[in-house]
């Protein structure tokens, strides 16, 4: 396979599973759908190809060999903000909403239809392009809020100061929530609406965004920005105080 990256090109996913009938269905399906697929039967060459291939998207099951998926996803968002859907047998809330805190945008639970893992690929594909060229469609646009300025199209948030300094790379989801409170910033949004306009067709428990907002917050929190997204008792999340 010709690994180099073309923007006419289909987004490539990366299968990091190690059940071979698994991985084969899922790379038939993901073909059907006409998008490209690379394979990975462990959590290290899982890390290598993700190095090597660049993919759009990584369906990244959590029990495999050598560094499981939870080891898999903390490398995944040390390098970057890499879209990940979780590939899980364990049918627990706990498990799910511990992926969602490491960083994981979406899970599915085995065992699962193809049909429906194909059709959270598209929908995270989607919205992580929504997220890269921002809501309005202008590639240039920058929300300034508050202390921060949210770059629509490079997806990187800033602190606005004499000396500008970055915020730790968000997740897709994460800017997407962080843009979406921005731009109405005293709006009340309450967790059903965010789950309707930050993550269609994915997770549709409301305490997802919970799961997200907090992980949003730690990573504000360790530049110096506090109490952004304010929480609204009883009802949600705004933007500010």
């Amino acid at each position: 396979m010709n690994n180099t990256r073309h923007q006419t090109r289909s987004p490539l996913v990366l299968i990091a599973e190690d059940e071979g009938d698994i991985a084969d269905i899922l790379s038939a399906y993901l073909g059907r759908s006409g998008l490209r697929s690379a394979r990975a039967m462990d959590g290290e060459s899982a890390l290598a190809l993700h190095r090597q291939l660049r993919p759009d998207l990584v369906l990244l099951d959590v029990q495999m060999p050598k560094l499981d998926g939870w080891q898999v996803l903390t490398e995944l968002r040390r390098r970057g903000n890499t879209p990940v859907i979780m590939l899980t047998a364990l049918d627990q809330d706990v498990d799910k909403l511990t992926g969602l805190r490491v960083g994981a945008d979406d899970y599915v639970v085995k065992p699962f239809n193809p049909a429906e893992v194909i059709a959270r690929v598209q929908a995270v594909l989607r919205r992580s392009a929504a997220a890269e060229i921002g809501d309005t469609g202008s590639p240039t646009d920058v929300i300034r809020q508050g202390p921060l300025d949210i770059d629509l199209l490079s997806h990187e948030v800033f602190v606005r100061d004499h000396q500008p300094q970055r915020v730790p790379e968000l997740t897709y989801t994460e800017f997407r929530l962080l843009a979406h409170l921005a731009r109405a910033p005293r709006q009340v949004h309450s967790r059903i609406s965010l789950l309707h306009a930050c993550l269609p067709e994915g997770e549709t428990q409301e305490r997802t965004i919970d799961s997200h907002v907090s992980k949003l917050r730690r990573k504000l929190e360790s530049v110096g920005i506090t109490g952004i997204p304010a929480t609204v008792r009883g009802v949600g999340y705004r933007f500010l105080e």
